[in-house]
């Protein structure tokens, strides 16, 4: 990491392909901390290039660095943004076959890596830091796929009904019962919001 030498694998460049994806990810590919990062759950982490525009013009210092890649995710789409992609999603991305398990939370040494502050508060603020997905059918990426959505569940939320849903400083019950439902949900996630549900459940939110 720029300025303190911590792992990080937030610099990624661009793969050579065809490439690999698997259960873990992308061959090749590596998260710094597994404890947060990577596993069958986050697989494969898509950010949308549109938010790198949105983020330049809020961070004109770091515009230059803002570029496909640079912010950790190992799979850069365009035309999909958390409000157009729902929980469960299944997408064919060449012969491979990729499921929406949970929203990214952005991680602090996104600060660190642009040497910007409060650019991961803004991120999570704005709910734009793309999402985690598992691999349903492991193939090799070529470089003119693209991602096509082949199944989704109709009343299953899009990612930006549920992180509106989350930022709610006390979100109903019901609506952390429908999240926790959805069709292929990170056991991880589903898990915190469960613990969520309890808790304001034994502090007075029926």
């Amino acid at each position: 990491m720029p300025g303190n030498g911590r792992p990080t694998a937030l610099l990624k460049t661009l793969a050579a392909l065809p490439v690999a994806l698997g259960p873990e990810g992308f061959a090749g590919d590596q998260q710094a901390d597994r404890s947060v990062h990577g596993g069958p759950d986050k697989a494969v982490h898509c950010f949308p290039v549109e938010h790198y525009a949105r983020l330049a013009d809020r961070f004109p210092e770091a515009a230059a660095q803002l570029v496909p890649g640079s912010i950790g995710e190992n799979l850069s789409a365009i035309g999909f943004r958390e409000a157009d992609v729902c929980l469960g999603d299944v997408f064919a991305l060449g012969e491979t076959r990729l499921q929406i398990s949970q929203p990214r939370s952005p991680c602090w040494k996104i600060d660190a890596r642009y040497a910007v502050e409060g650019m991961a508060a803004f991120i999570a603020a704005e709910g734009i830091a793309g999402w985690y997905a598992r691999v349903l059918v492991p193939g090799t990426v070529r470089a003119d796929d693209g991602l096509l959505l082949v199944e989704r569940d109709a009343s299953a939320p899009t990612l930006a009904e549920a992180l509106a849903s989350l930022r709610l400083h006390r979100p109903p019950v019901e609506s952390l019962a429908t999240l926790a439902a959805a069709k292929g949900i990170a056991a991880g996630w589903r898990r915190k919001i469960l613990d969520r549900m309890v808790w304001l459940q034994s502090n007075g939110q029926l």
